[in-house]
């Protein structure tokens, strides 16, 4: 069995690559195809990971998606798996999952008008600097499609290029699904303020695009749990991004 480095897409995949190398070289031993689970690099190291999403959390900003166009066509395929119990051991179990997955995302960022603390960060055009830079390396940390097994890529596109696999189809109702979670420092009124909220929609793809609505459009709300507003400021010291510019107006410099 030839196995390849890279995925799909194109980009290098190491972990894949090594454990199904693992894999063949058991295959050979046992005479069997065992059933496995790959898991990520990143899973088993959650210090790190909070680490790196903590160098670019920008409570200032809040991001939201205008639409996505899906690129590739809609199939599901069953795999077997062996998920690692937290209590030892693994379970077998088989799973459906969405197969070859590509997605065009359209964004833009809006200041948290909940964070008047944070209005010296309100910096527009270093947020869509690095927000650039980001995108071109691959984002600041691996992202993944649903499950911590699914693990995506990202590249910077130009969206409606290329051909996609719904370009000629008027319309198609996807029903009742998961729009998002809000927070309690990105409330939008009175009833998510101070709770962990879930947002529901009804989403209709009319030739290839889902056009988002803002969580307060959805249809469906479910609040989850209260939930506080962790404060910052300069006397709490715990806001770098309150230093990154200069009083005087200067040019400030980042990472």
């Amino acid at each position: 069995m030839s196995i390849n480095k890279y995925n799909i897409e194109g980009y290098d995949d190491p972990t894949a690559y090594a454990a199904l190398t693992n894999i063949e070289i058991e295959e050979r031993k046992a005479k069997f195809r065992p059933v496995v689970y790959v898991c990520s690099p990143f899973s088993a190291d959650p210090v790190g990971n909070a680490e790196q999403a903590r160098r670019y959390w920008k409570p200032t900003l809040l991001w939201v998606i205008d639409r996505v166009r899906v690129m590739n066509p809609i199939q599901m395929e069953v795999k077997g798996i062996r998920p690692i119990k937290y209590t030892g051991g693994n379970d077998l179990s088989y799973y459906t999952y969405l197969k070859q997955c590509r997605y065009q995302v359209q964004a833009h960022f809006e200041w948290n008008m909940n964070r008047p603390e944070l209005a010296g960060d309100r910096n527009e055009n270093k947020h869509h600097e690095m927000a650039k830079r980001m995108i071109r390396r691959g984002g600041r940390r691996d992202i993944f499609l649903g499950t911590r097994e699914c693990q995506g890529y990202v590249e910077p596109c130009t969206f409606g290029e290329g051909a996609g696999a719904f370009d000629d189809l008027p319309e198609l109702a996807l029903g009742l699904m998961y729009h998002g979670i809000t927070y309690a420092d990105e409330s939008y009124d009175d009833a998510t303020r101070g709770y962990l909220t879930v947002n529901f929609w009804r989403p209709v793809m009319r030739y290839g695009v889902i056009e988002f609505p803002r969580p307060e459009d959805c249809p469906l709300h479910k609040r989850v749990r209260p939930m506080g507003m962790r404060s910052f400021s300069r006397e709490q010291n715990n806001f770098s991004g309150l230093e990154e510019c200069s009083p005087q107006g200067g040019q400030a410099e980042w990472d």
